[in-house]
């Protein structure tokens, strides 16, 4: 199969998943390397598709007309990420990506996609086998989440345990 086939596979290949699939499963599919997928995914997004690279692996985002998404101002310590993402994700919030604005950079953003305590779990647990640092060890603690929820409520319900947690960036 010559490149540009396997490249329209890849892309019909993550269309059709339900949810993310990882480039070590394409490379797989597809019998190539997982660096031959990297190098496949970012032709695709050069010629303007919408992939992403989400820690679980790549999705083609679609917009769903019936969620709110909303952003969020977080501060907490490394060790309460796990606690403020639960309450995100437990409270019926999808946590699409983390922002920080740096000093020197300006805006850096990372896709997260945390969808389930499942999610959660697994996300931690990599931050832990590589002994990452959080995006927000950058700015002191203070970052940004996108978030998908069903209704004004379920956000305002989030909001009210953000706050009393203290993890909420409010205005003074």
């Amino acid at each position: 199969m010559d490149s540009n086939r396997r490249r329209e596979k890849i892309l019909a290949t993550i269309r059709t998943k339900d949810g993310p699939i990882k480039g070590t499963d394409l490379a797989k599919i597809f019998n190539v390397s997982r660096q031959i997928i990297v190098q496949d995914i970012a032709i695709l997004r050069a010629a303007g598709e919408n992939i992403l690279a989400t820690p679980q692996g790549y999705l083609c985002p679609f917009s769903s007309s019936s969620t709110i998404k909303k952003t969020i101002a977080c501060h907490h310590r490394a060790d309460e990420m796990f606690d403020e993402l639960a309450i995100l994700i437990d409270n019926g919030a999808k946590v699409l990506d983390v922002t920080v604005d740096h000093p020197i950079y300006g805006e850096i953003k990372a896709m997260l996609m945390l969808n389930s305590r499942k999610d959660l779990v697994d996300f931690i647990n990599s931050f832990k086998k590589l002994k990452a640092e959080p995006l927000s060890s950058l700015t002191g603690g203070v970052h940004i989440h996108t978030i998908e929820v069903e209704d004004e409520s379920t956000y305002e319900d989030i909001i009210l345990k953000l706050k009393k947690e203290g993890f909420l960036v409010e205005e003074e």
